[in-house]
């Protein structure tokens, strides 16, 4: 009794992968290949090799950029505090601006503020303060050891986001340099292609159409 044939069972994606790449890097000998393809294929896995860097040197850059400025950031948090300052004077936003809102996107605008030094002494400045803000009322500032006013710290959200910005756009450029000397490799193989396509063709279609015996008995 004869058994029926077993059916045949599809190489796994290693198996598939390998094989595409040993044909890509042209470890085997593949007939039918023309080296054009192999040069095609190099190019697809180059570039494909470049994308995998590319990504894995954007999140190491945005990684250490955060790292680096976390410390920093950290350090001035330290030496600054926040203390409550009270609001002396608000502009008159009526006459600073025509009766238009000029408050912007932030809603934020410059108020006359005293608050106390660390030491005691009373300090007074120009501080920027939400636009709602009123005369008597309190308004939150930072200060350094010495009393003076400052700009607030950097926040790890804030940190976080910046080195994330900065990552994605050195991604996305390296991404386009990949893209332009892929398709700049691509467009030289095809020219390469279709020149030795009409090569070919110049040899090969005196003798398919008949005109080179025509040639030989005239």
């Amino acid at each position: 009794m004869s058994s029926a044939p077993r059916p045949t069972r599809p190489a796994s994606l290693p198996r598939r992968t390998g094989r595409q790449l040993r044909r890509a890097l042209g470890a085997r000998h593949e007939p039918l290949v023309r080296p054009l393809d192999r040069s095609r294929a190099r190019a697809w896995l180059l570039a494909a090799f470049g994308a995998v860097l590319t990504v894995a040197l954007s999140v190491v850059g945005a990684l250490l950029l955060y790292r680096g400025a976390a410390p920093q950031a950290a350090a001035e948090r330290t030496r600054l505090q926040r203390v409550d300052a009270v609001v002396r004077g608000v502009p008159d936003r009526g006459a600073a601006t025509g009766g238009r809102f000029a408050g912007g996107y932030r809603n934020r605008t410059d108020v006359d503020v005293a608050w106390t030094a660390p030491d005691g002494t009373p300090r007074s400045g120009i501080v920027q303060a939400p636009d709602a803000a009123t005369a008597g009322g309190r308004v939150p500032i930072w200060i350094d050891r010495a009393g003076n006013a400052s700009a607030p710290p950097v926040d790890r959200a804030a940190l976080a986001v910046s080195a994330a910005c900065t990552g994605i756009g050195t991604l996305l450029t390296l991404l386009a340099l990949v893209v332009l000397v892929l398709r700049l490799r691509l467009h030289a193989l095809d020219r390469r292609a279709e020149s030795a396509w009409a090569d070919a063709w110049a040899r090969l279609e005196p003798r398919w159409s008949g005109r080179a015996g025509q040639r030989t008995e005239d």
